[in-house]
């Protein structure tokens, strides 16, 4: 099978992440802590290393929310009944989502508090 030319494999991704924004409900929060994130970088002036710190973790659990899409979509396609299996691989998926969700927060905690609190 011949590749796409490098255009068309940016559209095909751009339009995966649009059809993250458009079905997810997850990704549209995650979405609305990222951009909640960037104003706070800009209203509290971060240093670049902190701006960064917050920008990487945010790409980071959205990416994570997009894997984890894609893998409970094979799933549901394998198995598209109940199976106690596809439960656990897509338990283990969202918790790996939400692992990254609570070590970012925790992290946004130390990285903004220096900006709040002196």
């Amino acid at each position: 099978m011949q590749k796409p030319p490098l255009h068309k494999s940016f559209l095909n991704a751009f339009r995966g992440v649009f059809l993250m924004i458009k079905t997810e409900r997850n990704f549209q929060i995650e979405l609305l802590a990222f951009f909640a994130n960037l104003f706070f970088i800009f209203y509290l002036h971060l240093s670049a290393t902190d701006a960064a710190i917050v920008i990487f973790l945010s790409f980071a659990v959205l990416s994570a929310e997009i894997f984890n899409t894609a893998i409970e979509r094979i799933c549901d396609i394998i198995q598209p009944d109940f199976d106690k299996r596809i439960g656990f691989i897509k338990d283990i998926a969202a918790g790996a989502v939400v692992l990254l969700a609570i070590a970012s927060v925790i992290v946004g905690v130390l990285v903004y508090w220096k900006y709040i609190f002196t």
